[in-house]
């Protein structure tokens, strides 16, 4: 027995799969939860949305649990994912086609290495228009995908390490630490443009909110079959 006590309240960490959103994995627990205790109205919930082209930690809250989900998503996060160099896209990311190109002949690799401590530290950064942000009470992709004009204000963000794993251009691999609300697409934009450039993201990979790890995380296909063996 696992012993998930859904109603009173469980933290259940999971390793979100690509292409899942995050509300498909709160749905799967939640309806594991209600097979498990026959109750219909049960509270779930997570700590701090994926894109569903990223990857790795989602912390899982339900019941009484639901109620420290702020306490979480208030918690410094860590990341490591591939920056491409050299292209745009709308979302900043793979979930629409390249719609700009640029040349990045000359651009070195001590220039992009250079780059990161551009990000360190408090930083203003404007979230992309292809995301949930709400305005004037519509989420702001609602907005993008009418091509609707919207602007979008600017926040104060933290980057408390920004490494540079692999640079093997147009390609860059990265490990980032922030504070909450950090919108890794827009980093990815904003490392192009501080290279006179363009750049999108092409891998996300959440793997530590505050003291959780991916590494002690499941996929839902085991938390599945560890419910269906209790």
């Amino acid at each position: 027995m696992h012993n998930f006590d859904f109603q009173k309240g469980a933290l259940i960490l999971i390793d979100k799969p690509y292409q899942w959103t995050s509300f498909d994995v709160v749905k799967s627990i939640k309806g594991q939860a209600r097979r498990i205790t026959g109750i219909k109205r049960i509270k779930v919930g997570h700590a701090g949305t994926l894109d569903p082209l990223a990857t790795g930690l989602l912390l899982i809250c339900t019941g009484k649990k639901t109620k420290e989900i702020e306490s979480f998503q208030a918690q410094e996060k860590e990341y490591t994912g591939t920056i491409y160099l050299g292209a745009t896209t709308p979302c900043f990311d793979l979930e629409q086609e390249v719609d700009k190109r640029f040349d990045i002949s000359e651009i070195t690799e001590d220039q992009v290495k250079n780059t990161t401590a551009r990000f360190l530290g408090e930083i203003e950064q404007t979230p992309p228009i292809f995301s949930a942000i709400k305005i004037d009470g519509k989420r702001a992709y609602e907005y993008a995908r009418n091509d609707e004009e919207v602007k979008i204000k600017s926040k104060k963000i933290s980057i408390y390490e920004f490494e540079l794993t692999r640079v093997e251009l147009p390609e860059i691999d990265f490990r980032i630490r922030c504070s909450k609300g950090t919108y890794i697409r827009s980093i990815a934009r904003d490392f192009g443009l501080a290279l006179n450039n363009g750049a999108h993201l092409t891998a996300l990979r959440r793997t530590k909110i505050g003291d959780f790890k991916v590494e002690d995380a499941m996929s839902p296909e085991v938390f599945k079959q560890l419910c269906q063996e209790d």
